[in-house]
C-alpha cells in the first residue's frame, strides 16, 4: 500500500464519452502542431517569390519553427504544473491559432519568421501535453486505445502536411496553409474548454522562476536545432556559424544539466530519466524519429527530383501510407492487450526494415506503383513500433512523473527527426558525389560501349539537322545527365540502407524497456 501511494494511482475514467471528448479535442490540437511542421515545405518556392527573398532566407520559415518547438517541449511539464494543465493547453491552443493567422497575414519574411517562432513555442505545448493528458485521463485498460488516437495524429500528421500543402499551393495561395488552422483551432479550443475538468486551485509548482536554467535550455536546444537545420546548407563545420552554434549548444546544455540536477524545483525534471524504460526509450524514440521523418523527407525528394512529380502528386504518393497507419492503430491497440509491447516493437522494426530494403532497390525506371507497397508496409510497421513503444516507455512511469516524461519523450522524437533529415541530406550529397566519381571513371571515352552510345546520340542529332560539333556536345551533355541521375538514385538507395541499419543497431535497447503496465515503475536498478 505504501508503494502504491508513492507511485500514485491513475485517476478513474470519466463517465460516458467525456473522456473521448477530451481525447479528440487534445488530439486535434496536437494534429495542428504536427501538420504545421511539414505543410510549409511544399510552399517555400511560392513564399520566396511572393516575399521577394532568396531560397536560403525563406528556409528560416522552417528552421525558426523547429527551434522554438524543441525549446518548449521539455518545459511543458513545468509550465502546466505552474499555471494548470487546462489553462496551459487552452492558452497554447488559442495562441497557436492566433499565430497561424499572423503567419497568413505576414507581408515580409521576418514578420513571417517571427510568427512561426510563436507557432513553434505554443505548438510545442500542444504536442507534449496532448499525450500526457491522455495518460492522465484514461484508466490502464483503455490506455492502448487512447494512445492509438495520439499515434494516428503523430504518424499521419507528417504525411497529411505535404498532401494538404500541395493541394492548397496548387489550387489556392500559400497563405491558406496557415488560414486553414483557424476553423480547426477554434473547434479544438471550444471542445477543450467544454470537455476538460477545471484545474486545481493551487498550482503544483511554487517559488521563484529559475530564468537562468530556462536561458541555458533555450540557448542549448536552439543552437542544436540550428546546427541540424542549417548544417548542410552552411557546409557544416567549414562554417563559422555552425562551429559557434555547436560551442553554444554544448556549453549551454552542460550548464543547464549541472544547474538542473542541483535544483530542488527544476524547470525540467531530468530525474525522471532514472526510470530505465524512459532512458532507453528516448534513444529508441530518436531512431524512430529518424526513420519516420527521414523517410518522409527522402521519398518526396526522390519523387520530385527523379520522377518529376508535382507537389500535389508527391503528397498523394505519401497519403496511402498515412491512411494505412491510421487504420492499423486500432488493430495494434487490440494486439497490445495480448502481447508484450516489446514483441510488437521488434515485429514492427522488422517490417520497417523490410520496407526500407525494398525502397533501397529504387532505379530511374521506378514508378508510383513501385513505391506504393513499400510505403504502405512502412506505414503499418511504424505503427507496430510507435504505439507499443509509447506504452512500454511511458506506461511504467508513475502518474506524478508522466508530464515530465512525455515532454522529454516527444523532444527526443523531434530531435531524432531533425537529426535524421540532417544525416540523410549530407549522406545524399556525399554518396551522390561518390557514385558519380565511380560511374565517370567506368565510362571513360576509351570504353567502346560509352563511345558507341555517344556516336548513337550524335547520329540521331545529326539526322535532325544539328551540326557535328553541337551534336557531340549535346550527346556528352545527355550522357552526363544520365550519369548524374544514376548517381543520385544510388545515393537514395544508400540512405534507405542506412535507415535500416539504424533500426537494427537500436534493437538491443528493447531489453531495457518495461512491459508497458501503467503505474508500475521500472527504474535503473530493476
Amino acid at each position: 500500500m505504501a508503494a502504491a501511494a508513492t507511485m500514485g494511482a491513475r485517476p478513474a475514467a470519466r463517465a460516458g464519452g467525456s473522456k473521448w471528448f477530451i481525447a479528440i479535442s487534445v488530439a486535434l490540437g496536437a494534429l495542428l502542431e504536427i501538420v504545421d511542421t511539414s505543410i510549409v515545405n511544399v510552399a517555400l518556392t511560392q513564399m520566396q517569390a511572393s516575399l521577394g527573398v532568396t531560397l536560403s532566407e525563406v528556409g528560416w520559415v522552417v528552421t525558426s519553427y523547429g527551434i522554438a518547438n524543441v525549446i518548449i517541449l521539455p518545459l511543458s511539464a513545468w509550465l502546466s504544473d505552474r499555471f494548470g494543465k487546462k489553462r496551459f493547453f487552452v492558452f497554447s491552443l488559442a495562441a497557436f491559432t492566433a499565430a497561424s493567422m499572423m503567419c497568413g497575414f505576414s507581408n515580409s519574411l521576418w514578420t513571417l519568421v517571427f510568427a512561426r517562432v510563436l507557432q513553434g513555442l505554443f505548438g510545442g505545448g500542444l504536442l507534449a501535453k496532448a499525450q500526457s493528458i491522455l495518460f492522465e485521463t484514461f484508466p490502464k485498460e483503455e490506455q492502448a486505445m487512447a494512445q492509438a488516437l495520439f499515434g494516428i495524429v503523430a504518424i499521419s500528421g507528417p504525411a497529411i502536411g505535404p498532401t494538404l500543402g500541395g493541394y492548397i499551393v496548387t489550387n489556392l495561395d500559400w497563405r491558406w496553409i496557415f488560414f486553414i488552422n483557424l476553423p480547426i483551432g477554434i473547434l479544438a479550443l471550444f471542445m477543450t474548454v467544454a470537455a476538460m475538468p477545471p484545474d486545481d486551485a493551487r498550482p503544483k509548482t511554487k517559488g521563484a522562476v529559475d530564468f537562468l536554467s530556462i536561458a541555458y535550455l533555450a540557448a542549448g536546444l536552439g543552437a542544436l536545432q540550428t546546427v541540424l537545420e542549417e548544417g548542410f546548407s552552411e557546409d557544416w563545420f567549414d562554417s563559422s556559424l555552425i562551429r559557434w552554434m555547436t560551442v553554444v549548444s554544448v556549453t549551454s546544455l552542460v550548464l543547464f544539466v549541472r544547474r538542473t540536477l542541483r535544483s530542488e524545483n527544476p524547470v525540467v525534471d531530468l530525474r525522471v530519466l532514472r526510470y530505465r524504460s524512459l532512458a532507453a526509450g528516448n534513444v529508441l524514440s530518436m531512431v524512430v524519429g529518424m526513420g519516420l521523418y527521414g523517410a518522409m523527407f527522402a521519398v518526396p525528394i526522390f519523387a520530385q527530383t527523379i520522377l518529376r512529380f508535382t507537389s500535389q502528386q508527391t503528397g498523394m504518393l505519401m497519403l496511402p501510407g498515412a491512411l494505412a497507419s491510421a487504420f492499423a492503430m486500432p488493430l495494434v491497440a487490440k494486439l497490445l492487450r495480448k502481447f508484450d509491447p516489446r514483441v510488437l516493437i521488434f515485429t514492427g522494426a522488422c517490417i520497417v526494415i523490410s520496407s526500407m530494403t525494398s525502397l533501397a532497390r529504387l532505379n530511374p525506371a521506378t514508378g508510383e506503383v513501385d513505391l506504393f507497397w513499400p510505403l504502405l508496409i512502412r506505414g503499418f510497421g511504424t505503427v507496430m513500433m510507435f504505439l507499443p513503444m509509447s506504452m512500454a516507455v511511458l506506461g511504467p512511469i508513475p502518474v506524478k512523473d508522466i508530464s515530465a516524461a512525455t515532454g522529454l519523450y516527444n523532444l527526443t522524437r523531434q530531435l531524432g527527426g531533425s537529426m535524421g533529415i540532417a544525416v540523410l541530406t549530407t549522406l545524399l550529397a556525399s554518396r551522390s558525389a561518390f557514385h558519380r566519381a565511380v560511374l565517370t571513371e567506368k565510362l571513360g571515352l576509351s570504353d567502346w560501349a560509352t563511345q558507341a552510345r555517344i556516336d548513337q546520340l550524335t547520329a540521331g542529332l545529326r539526322a535532325g539537322g544539328v551540326d557535328l560539333v553541337t551534336a557531340k556536345a549535346r550527346a556528352l551533355a545527355v550522357l552526363d545527365g544520365s550519369v548524374s541521375m544514376q548517381a543520385s538514385v544510388l545515393s537514395f538507395n544508400d540512405t534507405f540502407y542506412f535507415g535500416a541499419l539504424a533500426f537494427i543497431v537500436a534493437m538491443p535497447l528493447l531489453f531495457l524497456l518495461g512491459a508497458g503496465k501503467p503505474g508500475v515503475a521500472v527504474d535503473a536498478g530493476h
